[in-house]
């Protein structure tokens, strides 16, 4: 079969590409940007709407459409009425008119008139277009998907290996984890022996857990040592924590994920076992035990990596504060006049280098990506010179009991990590 294949690029989507090749179907993408390899691909961008009477002619020959684009959050011209309503509806009406054999549309679960937040409604729009047309058609709703490289696998690991969680009701909302794997079978199952009719399948795992059961149980598979506390925090404070986290750019939680969390994410009418004739894989079984440590420490990476610019910009911003007078200036002007720098030029000196410590703390919390690797080396040179200069102008900090200069040895291997860890400029570029 010919398979067209929109957001194929997607977490799902990849996946979904990687099984139909497996299965021996010529996959078509849509896609912005031409893939590599040179395939036969069609140029589409969803956020431009093609009508569909552009999309006819890119039918001619295509047995099936999956449809997976998705987005979590808006950006830009990226919004969910057009990327998942219009776009899709654009679509599917023209797979109708081109006599499309199947088409799968990947929509939500919640995607239904309960759906309070803009990404289920824009899904369930999409969804009532494709049950308005004569198609023999699917549409698929999963639960949260876990999987290698998933943005909600990243999130939920990075819960999981938090020694202690303020969370609503203590986590005790439902959820209905479902792996990758299990997902694309179902969906491969789907394009190649479609429903007569459209039919909604539920995509979900094999019960319904607490959610902190569910991390509970990524904890275990990731080999965490020691229990989790979930301390029950307000709802509202919890939506309140997921605003602000909104406002930074690649965050996954905001108002409206937040709110997906708090209603929880379970069926009682699962359609996957049936077509896998088997039960889903549970959750503790999502990691793989040769994957175990590494998923371990990738999570306690994104867990605490925005703890330590946090500390490392406070670092900053609260020496600038006391170079600025809360420390005694004459204090400073005498350390600085046994460094050599006296008068206007001592005066200038420290205050000069106050500005530059606050601006280093400033750019540590809003650098934008493609400066951060600059930023860190400044700061690696800076604390690497008061090393020096108090080394060899006050030695005697070294001795001191409150390690003044010593502290700034595990300084240097924190600004030195979050450098590493910082892709290249030209890992950056699209």
């Amino acid at each position: 079969m010919r398979v067209l294949l929109t957001g194929a690029t997607g977490f799902i989507g990849r996946a979904v590409a990687q099984a139909l090749r497996q299965r021996g179907h010529t996959v078509v993408p849509a896609t912005r940007r031409p893939p590599p390899g040179g395939e036969e691909y069609v140029q589409a961008d969803f956020a431009s709407v093609p009508s569909r009477e552009w999309w006819l002619p890119r039918l001619a020959g295509i047995d099936a459409v999956v449809n997976a684009v998705g987005i979590l959050r808006e950006q830009g011209d990226q919004t969910f009425e057009a990327l998942h309503h219009r776009a899709p509806a654009e679509l599917f009406h023209a797979c109708d008119a081109a006599g499309v054999k199947s088409v799968v549309q990947v929509s939500a679960l919640g995607a239904d008139a309960s759906g309070r937040t803009g990404y289920h409604r824009s899904k369930k729009a999409a969804d009532d277009v494709l049950r308005s047309l004569p198609l023999r058609a699917a549409i698929v709703q999963p639960s949260l998907v876990y999987g290698p490289g998933g943005p909600s696998a990243g999130l939920f690991d990075k819960l999981a290996v938090a020694p202690v969680l303020p969370f609503p009701d203590g986590g005790r909302m439902t959820v209905q984890p479902v792996y990758l794997a299990d997902v694309v079978e179902g969906i491969v199952r789907l394009v190649e022996e479609p429903p007569e009719e459209v039919v909604t399948y539920a995509f979900a795992g094999p019960q319904p857990v607490a959610l902190a059961a569910y991390l509970g149980a990524l904890r275990e598979a990731m080999g965490e040592a020691g229990r989790q506390w979930i301390v029950p925090i307000p709802a509202a404070l919890f939506r309140a924590a997921a605003t602000v986290a909104g406002m930074v750019p690649g965050s996954m939680l905001d108002r409206d994920t937040a709110d997906m969390l708090l209603a929880g994410n379970a069926t009682p009418d699962n359609g996957l076992p049936p077509l896998l004739r088997r039960a889903p894989r549970a959750p503790r079984d999502f990691i793989a035990p040769v994957l175990r440590e590494g998923a371990r420490r990738e999570a306690a990476l994104d867990l605490w990596l925005p703890v330590l610019r946090l500390a490392l910009a406070f670092l900053w911003i609260w020496t600038a504060i006391v170079s600025f007078g809360l420390y005694p200036v004459s204090d400073s002007l005498a350390l600085l006049a046994r460094v050599g720098l006296h008068g206007a030029l001592a005066t200038v000196a420290l205050y000069g280098a106050a500005l530059l410590d606050l601006l280093l703390g400033l750019l540590t919390l809003a650098a934008p990506a493609r400066w951060r690797r600059g930023v860190w080396l400044a700061q690696l040179a800076l604390v690497g010179a008061y090393t020096v200069l108090i080394s060899i102008f006050l030695p005697e900090y070294w001795l001191h009991p409150y390690g003044p200069v010593t502290k700034n040895l595990p300084i240097l291997a924190l600004i030195a990590l979050l450098w590493s860890l910082e892709p290249p400029a030209r890992g950056r570029r699209d």
